[in-house]
């Protein structure tokens, strides 16, 4: 804790707790890492200090000292001043592969820093990425995602799930494709720092999963009803609340009535029999569930999430 004493007799305070025995008038700066806000004592209680920084654009909300703009959709966030933001870049999930067995497509890129990003008073372009389509045909991938922009802050797309007769690795992006089972022992790969590679295929293993924000995508199972989770993806609170994004999407079993995941953060489920792959949830960045048996079409991937806040 650091504490002086100003000209007017204001004392000054920085410290993750509130100073003891405060006169009206003293100011604290909030070093707790949730709040980062200076306060002012009004001889009763401390009250936040406005930073005069405000901005338009998505949706709106409050949480605790911060003002927090979301986009589900494409936007401009326009600021009124000079300030500083925190932002969460989440992109469209790619699509799974189809069935037998269709792998699962990875998530869309994560990007996320609550280190202060300068901006400035004027628009900026929001891009909230599509989820990628599933694969309908069993010599292909899902389609890829579309990647979540703000600022010079660019998430990339989830790659495709590979469908049971395709023998390439799933694709690359964000988070990977899981590859099938004629496919390589390694899936397709993630970007450094914002996802994971997909799952392997090869070896008699089948219906991998997707990569995700937080973990590699499991590989085809060897045994029925084979079909395997997505890769978990990673939890941010900056909308005040706890939520997980990013999850791969689950390789398809081959029969049976139980289905693989969802994976944390929106992956979708890898369906068994004679279903279509489950999609990405909307707005995670989740990749698409691989097919069941019987030719059965990938899950598309879920859309992606831009979350932009500030102290006020």
């Amino acid at each position: 804790m650091t504490k002086a004493r100003n000209l007017s007799g204001v004392n000054l305070t920085k410290s993750a707790t509130a100073p003891s025995s405060p006169a009206a008038g003293d100011q604290w700066f909030d070093t707790t890492s949730t709040v980062n806000a200076m306060k002012v004592y009004n001889g009763t209680a401390w009250n936040n200090m406005s930073t005069g920084f405000s901005a338009t654009g998505g949706t709106i909300t409050t949480s605790g000292s911060y003002t927090i703009h979301t986009f589900t959709s494409s936007g401009t966030f326009t600021p009124s001043a000079v300030g500083s933001v925190e932002y969460l870049v989440v992109a469209g999930g790619g699509g799974g592969g189809e069935g037998y067995y269709g792998s699962g497509g990875g998530a869309g890129g994560f990007l996320e820093s609550n280190i202060p990003y300068t901006v400035t008073a004027t628009g900026y372009n929001i891009t909230v990425g599509a989820g990628g389509a599933g694969a309908t045909t069993q010599n292909s991938i899902g389609g890829g995602g579309g990647s979540s922009v703000f600022s010079l802050i660019t998430s990339i797309g989830g790659g495709g799930g590979a469908s049971r007769a395709y023998t390439s690795a799933g694709g690359s992006g964000g988070s990977g494709g899981g590859s099938n089972y004629q496919g390589p022992t390694s899936g397709g790969s993630g970007t450094a720092g914002q996802g994971n590679a997909g799952g392997g295929g090869g070896s008699g293993k089948y219906g991998s999963g997707g990569g995700g924000a937080g973990a590699v995508g499991s590989a085809g199972g060897t045994a029925e009803p084979y079909g395997t989770i997505g890769g978990a993806g990673l939890s941010s609170s900056i909308n005040g609340t706890a939520t997980y994004y990013a999850g791969g999407g689950s390789g398809g079993r081959a029969s049976g009535s139980s289905n693989v995941g969802p994976a944390l953060g929106g992956g979708g489920i890898g369906y068994s029999g004679s279903f279509t792959g489950g999609a990405g949830s909307v707005n995670t960045g989740g990749g698409g569930g691989g097919g069941g048996e019987n030719n059965n079409d990938g899950g598309a991937g879920g859309s992606g999430i831009v979350i932009v806040r500030y102290l006020t």
